[in-house]
């Protein structure tokens, strides 16, 4: 995992759930990865499958990822090249599924009001801080040692299958 991200980004709103990111309908019938990218957001926004770039940014309001805890509403959005999603907030589950899959999340709120959809910004992950395309910058706490190792590792297995050596 790079320690900077850039891309372009995509912004939704407040109390978007696992069932938008990922339709129910397709929890038990899509099951290779690059064929749940072909669904995220399908309903919210279909321009996003089509469009989407590896780097590009998901920009939330709060409680991104609330509902179910199924994780593939992380899969599809990695699988599609999100490097990163920032948000107000996340809901629990659904942040804690997306380190376990090597997909950095981070909390900044005035960077989600600041920041435009289609903006290009940087997230830099070893300063702690996200620059907007105008140079303005948001700061964020750092990730825990533990948490940056798992995302540099691409995610909880394969950073567990390191430590064992």
């Amino acid at each position: 995992m790079s320690k900077s991200i850039k891309g372009r980004t995509w912004k939704y709103g407040d109390d978007v759930n696992t069932d938008v990111i990922f339709p129910g309908k397709y929890t038990y019938t899509v099951t290779e990865l690059d064929e749940m990218a072909k669904h995220a957001f399908e309903d919210l926004d279909p321009s996003f499958t089509k469009a989407v770039k590896p780097g590009d940014i998901i920009v939330a309001g709060t409680n991104f990822g609330c509902g179910s805890s199924r994780e593939q509403a992380v899969f599809c959005l990695k699988a599609a090249g999100v490097g990163a999603v920032i948000g107000k907030s996340f809901a629990r589950i659904y942040y804690r599924n997306c380190i376990n899959a090597g997909l950095p999340v981070i909390v900044q709120a005035d960077a989600v009001d600041a920041i435009e959809r289609g903006e290009e910004i940087t997230v830099d992950l070893e300063r702690g801080v996200i620059i907007s395309s105008s140079g303005e910058e948001f700061p964020f706490p750092p990730l825990p040692e533990e948490v940056r190792g798992i995302l540099e590792c691409g995610g909880l297995v394969e950073w567990v299958k390191a430590r064992r050596g």
